[in-house]
């Protein structure tokens, strides 16, 4: 119990900045929202369809029946509707993000026209396949964090982005599932034990965070890994459990997600005048999987849409996949990610939640904080 003191010191310290950093900026939840643009960042779960832009590509989602339950069709997201940062733009009656690359050509073509074409409700760099290390699927040609950061940077550095927006929007970064997956999907070819490799994916967070602030960045939101080992697509994994989740695997998550909390709880004390934010997504999936009924799905298990074990081995979409017939039913739509259902469930809780499922503060409370503009 002792050992842990000086750590109950630091979170209790830094939960005091936040909320001292609040009250400076005059927090006034529900009445005032100070937030109309998003800035996400990160893998598939928050794609709103990069990869469909990106040349030899190997990760996509821009077929049949991805987006078949809200958009009615193909939009590049990796689920049947829409992701989190779709939720959390309409609870701030705010446009979704286009993709970054979808604006990019269109700068490209019609630069004339660039101040009018740039979107004040903020864009997805996200890139489904990412991770935090540059390394992790890099032979799918997917955009890692560290070029969806310098996309972001030229468009500050050039003025297409109005510094009063890159003060005044949110930065989501929604990364590591990939890395972490990767490491056993290819165990035996990484060098580095699992609590190495966690530190490694910190790094990389770590330097994204400072990015951010040194562009003009002031309210960033980090996206907690879900228990990777419970999910359908773990069956391509050699030795992994059909019939339970991945405990191992779902140890390195709890390692990373605890030191990624402590990243965030030091933002207010590295970086003054900012605001840092953590989703806890992995106690709050648990509970979905653990108590089915009380949130109304069938099947904690399958993916909705897939073939093989679990509907785990073969992408949905693909040649000769399987398609449940409600796919609210469902938790996993695919073998890698949740039915829009359960985006919705998370993104409500990330939105209006208490501190058990977003700390120190919900997103509501944090784009009601009127930041001072320099």
């Amino acid at each position: 119990m002792t050992g842990r003191f000086p750590h109950l010191i630091l979170f209790l310290a830094a939960f005091l900045a936040a909320l001292a950093l609040a009250n400076a900026y005059h927090v006034k939840p529900g009445i005032a929202h100070h937030v109309k643009s998003i800035f996400v960042f990160g893998d598939s779960q928050f794609d709103a369809g990069n990869n469909k832009y990106i040349k030899h590509c190997g990760l996509q989602a821009n077929y049949t029946p991805y987006g078949m339950s809200y958009f009615h069709t193909p939009t590049g997201r990796f689920t049947n509707g829409r992701t989190v940062a779709d939720f959390i733009s309409q609870y701030l009656g705010i446009k979704f993000q286009k993709p970054y690359q979808e604006v990019y050509r269109k700068l490209v073509h019609h630069s004339h026209h660039i101040r009018k074409t740039m979107p004040d409700n903020g864009l997805n760099f996200a890139s489904a396949g990412s991770g935090l290390l540059p390394d992790t699927n890099n032979r799918q040609r997917v955009t890692s964090i560290q070029s969806q950061l310098l996309q972001f940077q030229a468009l500050v550095k050039q003025n297409f982005i109005h510094r009063k927006q890159v003060v005044e929007s949110i930065y989501f970064l929604a990364s590591g599932s990939n890395d972490i997956f990767s490491y056993y999907l290819l165990h035996g070819e990484l060098k580095l034990n699992e609590t190495a490799y966690a530190h490694a994916m910190l790094k990389e967070a770590s330097k994204f965070i400072d990015k951010i602030y040194k562009l003009g960045g002031r309210r960033i939101v980090a996206y907690g890994v879900g228990p990777m080992g419970c999910i359908p697509g773990r069956v391509l994994i050699k030795r992994a459990p059909k019939d339970h989740c991945y405990d191992k695997m779902d140890r390195m998550v709890k390692y990373y997600n605890a030191e990624l909390q402590h990243l965030m709880i030091s933002i207010p004390r590295r970086y003054p005048g900012a605001i840092g934010v953590y989703v806890v997504v992995y106690p709050t999936v648990q509970n979905f999987l653990t108590h089915p009924k009380l949130y109304g799905f069938l099947n904690v298990s399958q993916a909705c849409c897939g073939a093989g074990p679990l509907n785990g081995e073969l992408q949905c979409g693909l040649r000769g996949y399987k398609l449940c017939h409600n796919p609210n039913d469902y938790f996993f739509w695919d073998y890698f990610h949740p039915s829009e259902r359960v985006y919705g469930l998370i993104a409500k809780g990330i939105w209006a939640g208490g501190k058990k499922q977003i700390w120190p503060m919900n997103v509501r409370t944090l784009a009601s904080i009127k930041l001072p503009f320099h």
